[in-house]
């Protein structure tokens, strides 16, 4: 018998996941580990060979990090689900001229929900990831919280995993810094751990070009939108022609296929009209947002504006700012979010985080950004139309 009980650890074969399912071990869990297929790498048409979290190789690290211990290990494949929640939200996005996150879509919506079906079927009380976050019980709600380690903190990723998925969740890294990961799994001789590379792209895209995913997913599609209009931000002056609205994404500079004379950024996206507007980079400041499909965890609701430091992107640093929680007949809830200073390279189809200190009081998908004074642009504008006429 277990001192602590059954759990169910996800492994994708890295570094992260394997010691969290290896200090469980050592703590007393009875650990079953499990790895998720949940792409088909052969599928995607890519020219790169296949890496990453579901490849052949980090499926055999995982299991043989179970062997070495004595534990069980399962491969899961939720190919199925995965494509059609993950990888037609993704095409469905740019699609409609936004930017998605696929990454969170998966922890939250589709990995959780999976792991916790499997966990029931073999008689588990808990699931645990690798995660660098914390989780507490408080005033009822389960709440996630930042990891130790500034650098690695994963809290932004999981602000859509739902009460009853947090209460059986077990992050047990959340007060390591990777630099002590990295000398525990030498310490125990996994020295393959210690140099595996690990990979930052997009599973179902291993060469990393969403451009050409999305011309072999879809068919017809470069033909269909290729031809539209460069626009320059405040003029409406056309600077040229694109490849196609779906293939820019917010804040984008390089990749542009013209040169301007100076670094020139995509600043909005217009499906209907097939249209890429461009300026200079004070013209991607926005301080205000609309943010849809929430969920919340410190709080079951938002009554009133609340103080809040908010993160756009993963690896943002955070703005403070005013949000208040209104509804929206078509969309259901929705939050205002109003920074306190302009913001950059605001992209629909992102995750929006809220935070009050360390916690997460939740989440939700960025359905439109804005500025809530114009004349506070008045600098930018001035400056765009400045160089307009030294074209």
């Amino acid at each position: 018998m277990s001192k602590h009980g059954r759990i169910l650890v996800a492994m994708s074969g890295g570094i992260d996941s394997s010691l969290a399912a290896v200090l469980l071990h050592e703590e007393g869990y009875e650990v079953i580990g499990m790895t998720m297929k949940t792409w088909d790498y052969a599928s995607s048409g890519g020219s790169k060979k296949e890496t990453g979290c579901c490849s052949l190789d980090s499926i055999n690290d995982a299991r043989n990090i179970a062997v070495s211990l004595g534990f069980p290990h399962y491969i899961l494949d939720i190919r199925e689900e995965f494509g059609d929640a993950v990888i037609d939200h993704f095409t469905g996005e740019y699609l409609e001229g936004r930017t998605p996150n696929p990454c969170v879509m998966c922890n939250t919506h589709i990995k959780w929900d999976a792991l916790l079906r499997r966990a029931d079927r073999l008689d588990c009380q808990s699931i645990a990831t690798g995660h660098y976050a914390h989780i507490r019980e408080e005033n009822g709600r389960h709440i996630i919280s930042k990891g130790v380690d500034v650098l690695k903190d994963q809290s932004y990723v999981l602000w859509g995993v739902s009460q009853d998925s947090l209460s059986r969740t077990t992050l047990p890294l959340g007060h390591l810094r990777k630099s002590e990961i990295r000398e525990m799994a030498k310490e125990r001789g996994f020295m393959e751990l210690v140099t595996k590379s690990e990979s930052y792209e997009i599973c179902f895209v291993p060469d990393n070009d969403y451009r050409g995913f999305l011309k072999r997913r879809i068919p017809g599609l470069e033909a269909e939108v290729a031809g539209g209009n460069f626009i320059l931000e405040g003029t409406g002056k056309i600077m040229g022609k694109h490849q196609g609205y779906p293939f820019y994404t917010i804040g984008q500079r390089k990749g542009l296929g013209m040169a301007f004379g100076q670094p020139m950024f995509v600043t909005e996206i217009r499906k209907g009209t097939n249209e890429v507007v461009l300026g200079l980079d004070k013209d991607l400041l926005r301080d205000g947002m609309i943010v849809s499909k929430l969920n919340l965890q410190k709080y079951a609701s938002i009554n009133g504006p609340l103080e809040t430091v908010t993160k756009v992107r993963y690896k943002d640093s955070g703005t403070p700012a005013t949000i208040s929680q209104t509804s929206d007949p078509r969309t259901g809830d929705r939050i205002e979010v109003l920074f306190h200073e302009g913001v950059s390279a605001i992209a629909p189809g992102q995750a929006a985080v809220f935070y009050e200190g360390d916690d997460v009081i939740g989440g939700g998908w960025i359905m439109k950004s804005f500025r809530q004074n114009e004349n506070w642009f008045n600098e930018s504008t001035v400056s765009s139309q400045e160089m307009v006429s030294s074209l």
